[in-house]
């Protein structure tokens, strides 16, 4: 008999709780990098193969999440996400028992796989469970609760880190605490719940047709994620050593600088909130209007204050332009390739994080240092701005895109 069911609160925090996840398998392990390094300074190579413990999960996120999206919309997204936090519970404690450093490599890599699965699917189910303002809240919620937590992980694995490297790798157990909330609030999607009532699968969808998917739109908005991902970065990864230039060496001092700038993701996310509804050219212009000026002010500061100021402006722009982005993404997704197109959007947001520090370290190179880095990327911005508001208009004028002023609107 197929029950029927509600979204609630808890709903949205089960679902909401996981994109955690992706920032924990980085975070949480900065703090004891030097530790692990030290312990297999013996391994040839150590130097490079130690740092991806760190990273690798990030690049299986990159390349695996459009896949990720697949089997949900084949297999059903809830069992999937469930089988997704139990994997991700044993490899991610895996380097507590073991030893040799290639065995704690393939760990990462499972990490990464359960990750991909977990951050496409949880978001995916946002989408399946809420529509309307609803949705755009707790998708736009993920951006804060990810940047806030970073926050957490650090200072956690640093606390963690003083019993030994291995000691952090423990807190990858607190998926068991998701998986028993998604247990508890969570069902098996038929379909969105505006349309069948919440009523729950009794089998797998097996959805594989990609017949109906918005390839034109979708294109422009990954296109535009990918290249805005790189803005969002540049702060996070960049501005200690932008702090390095203008004289700030000590690294306390350094991160809590640092973490007051990134308040601006969450702040941003908190304003979108409020202005989610706004048609989409207007918020993309206020977005990459503050990462243009934010970007100007950090490549022409020659003051600590003045640096900081730039970087907040730059990190309200991204808390806002990531939400615009995904709500946008998802609200052009029919139920039958939701999986597919938010694994999408993950990865080309993956893809922006790889390109980030690549980017800016050769236009530091080719301008002769890293503030003018900043000011090349604050006329990108503004190039994109153009782009984007011309692109965003053509697409909101076009006889299919009303379920693009429908998703934002109303």
């Amino acid at each position: 008999m197929t029950k029927h069911h509600q979204p609630t609160a808890m709903t949205g925090i089960a679902l909401l709780l996981p994109i955690t996840l992706s920032t924990m398998a980085i975070v949480l392990l900065a703090p004891v990098l030097p530790k692990i390094l030290a312990e297999y300074a013996s391994v040839p190579g150590f130097d490079y193969w130690v740092p991806m413990i760190l990273t690798i999960p990030a690049l299986c996120v990159a390349l695996l999440s459009t896949a990720a999206g697949a089997l949900g919309d084949y297999f059903g997204r809830r069992r999937l996400l469930i089988a997704s936090f139990v994997l991700y519970a044993i490899v991610g404690v895996a380097p507590v028992f073991l030893k040799d450093l290639t065995a704690i490599l393939i760990s990462r890599v499972g990490v990464g796989v359960a990750e991909a699965l977990i951050m496409v699917l949880s978001t995916t189910m946002i989408g399946d469970y809420f529509h309307g303002a609803a949705r755009d809240k707790w998708l736009a919620a993920q951006t804060a609760f990810a940047s806030m937590s970073a926050l957490v992980f650090f200072n956690v694995g640093g606390q963690l880190g003083a019993f030994g490297w291995r000691t952090p790798f423990w807190v990858y157990t607190s998926a068991l605490i998701m998986l028993a909330l998604v247990l508890r609030f969570t069902w098996e999607p038929q379909g969105d719940v505006r349309n069948n009532g919440g009523d729950e699968a009794e089998a797998a969808p097996h959805n594989s047709s990609w017949a109906g998917f918005p390839w034109g739109r979708m294109a422009v908005i990954l296109a535009v994620t990918i290249y805005g991902a790189v803005f969002f970065y540049t702060v996070q990864i960049q501005a200690a050593s932008g702090l390095g230039v203008l004289g700030v060496a000590d690294p306390a001092r350094v991160g809590f600088l640092t973490s007051i700038a990134s308040i601006g993701v969450p702040l941003g996310t908190f304003i979108y909130s409020r202005i989610g509804r706004w048609p989409v050219q207007r918020l993309l212009t206020i977005e990459f209007s503050l990462l243009a000026v934010g970007f100007l002010a950090m490549g022409r500061a020659s003051t600590p204050t003045g640096f900081l100021a730039g970087c907040f402006l730059n990190q309200l722009g991204a808390g806002l332009l990531l939400p615009t982005l995904l709500v946008w993404a998802m609200s052009l997704l029919s139920f039958q390739v939701r999986g597919r197109g938010a694994g999408m959007w993950q990865s080309a947001f993956a893809l922006g994080q790889f390109l980030s520090p690549v980017i800016v370290t050769f236009s530091a190179n080719a301008t002769g240092g890293l503030q003018n880095a900043f000011s090349v990327l604050s006329a990108a911005a503004v190039v994109g701005l153009i782009v984007v508001v011309i692109a965003a208009g053509r697409i909101t004028r076009s006889g299919d895109a009303v379920a693009v002023a429908g998703g934002l609107h109303g």
